[in-house]
């Protein structure tokens, strides 16, 4: 959590000094506690394992489990797969699955959602396979 700053405001009335966050940092600390709520809401602990509903990954795209490292997609309807999301040309996290393409945001290598092929960009070697457990709605990594 960011440390409280002092702020001095000068007025006509003079100096005067107020203690606590500012607005910006009310805003960023919403913003981390609003995503990583989203993260933890996405994969649930089960076994060392993460869990996730097959609801929560879409049709030609993919959800990134980044505390897991992990990328589970579903190129078509009711096809899941799972990645590692370490990219293997620099060690960068990958952050968007869409249109069937795991993207890396550092220099913008693609992976097939399909088999973790490379499809663009710098990296030098696909994306390894995870393992997952599709049973029911619940998809369960290895």
């Amino acid at each position: 959590m960011p440390a409280h700053r002092t702020a001095t405001v000068t007025s006509a009335a003079g100096p005067t000094t107020t203690a606590g966050p500012t607005r910006r940092q009310v805003l960023v600390t919403g913003g981390v506690v609003v995503a990583a709520a989203a993260v933890t809401a996405a994969c649930g602990s089960s076994g060392g394992g993460g869990t996730l509903s097959t609801s929560d990954v879409p049709v030609g795209g993919g959800v990134v489990l980044q505390d897991k490292q992990v990328v589970v997609t579903q190129p078509t309807q009711g096809t899941f797969k799972a990645f590692t999301a370490v990219c293997t040309h620099a060690g960068c996290i990958v952050t968007d699955v869409s249109n069937g393409t795991i993207t890396c945001p550092c220099h913008m290598g693609q992976f097939s959602a399909t088999d973790g092929s490379v499809q663009g960009g710098p990296p030098p070697a696909p994306l390894a396979t995870v393992q997952i457990t599709v049973s029911g709605t619940t998809i369960t990594l290895a």
